[in-house]
């Protein structure tokens, strides 16, 4: 579902969440920021940290998709502060944090072990005009049955920079395998206008299931 929340009557930023769910997921705040939050797979993982946390082992860590959330509450931050505290804030798990501005250049995918960024990755490097994330490290070869972002890649090359739209870019999302059976959701966001779309998703067989 998607949600606004507000302030004095005034919108402060939307997101993508679920019943019940507190933290944030998926959200903009216009003419500011936005940030989606996607699952990392390492040896070091959630289940050490909520170990940690819930036997009151350590309770300096954040829960991912809170911290996320206290950004957007924050009226201070702008796209810079939210990259930097998004990379240095102690975690309770990995993950990936994909943040954009409204600015050019303003998008980065930030790759987070539990302590620290392993990897702040900026759009515009090496010239490129597109980031893609997909659930494994950027610099690293995914694994071969789940290579989403061999395809993904070539579908934004072929979409080109002067032709993106909301529109080619959900054809990118919702080709296959970039679309696969655990998808659940595709979110188009543009943080200058606070536009967001969302639209569930649903692959049909035949379908890659992860």
């Amino acid at each position: 579902m998607n949600i606004n929340y507000t302030k004095g009557g005034e919108l402060k930023y939307k997101t993508v969440t679920f019943f019940g769910f507190v933290g944030l997921i998926t959200g903009v705040k216009p003419n500011a920021f936005s940030v989606s939050v996607n699952e990392r797979f390492n040896s070091n993982g959630g289940y050490i940290g909520l170990f940690e946390w819930f036997l009151n082992i350590n309770r300096n860590q954040a829960w991912t998709t809170l911290v996320a959330r206290d950004c957007f509450e924050n009226d201070d931050m702008d796209f810079n502060h939210v990259v930097k505290t998004l990379a240095n804030t102690p975690l309770i798990a990995p993950v990936y944090y994909i943040i954009g501005g409204p600015e050019k250049q303003q998008g980065a995918v930030v790759t987070r072990d539990r302590a620290k960024a392993v990897d702040v990755w900026q759009l515009g490097t090496n010239n490129t005009w597109f980031i893609a994330e997909t659930n494994y490290d950027h610099w690293k070869k995914p694994l071969i049955i789940d290579d989403r972002i061999t395809p993904c890649n070539r579908c934004m090359d072929k979409l080109g920079k002067e032709n993106m739209s909301f529109e080619g870019l959900f054809n990118v999302l919702s080709s296959k395998p970039v679309l696969n059976k655990l998808t659940v959701y595709s979110a188009l966001i543009e943080p200058k206008s606070g536009r967001l779309e969302t639209y569930i998703q649903f692959c049909p067989t035949p379908c890659d299931p992860f």
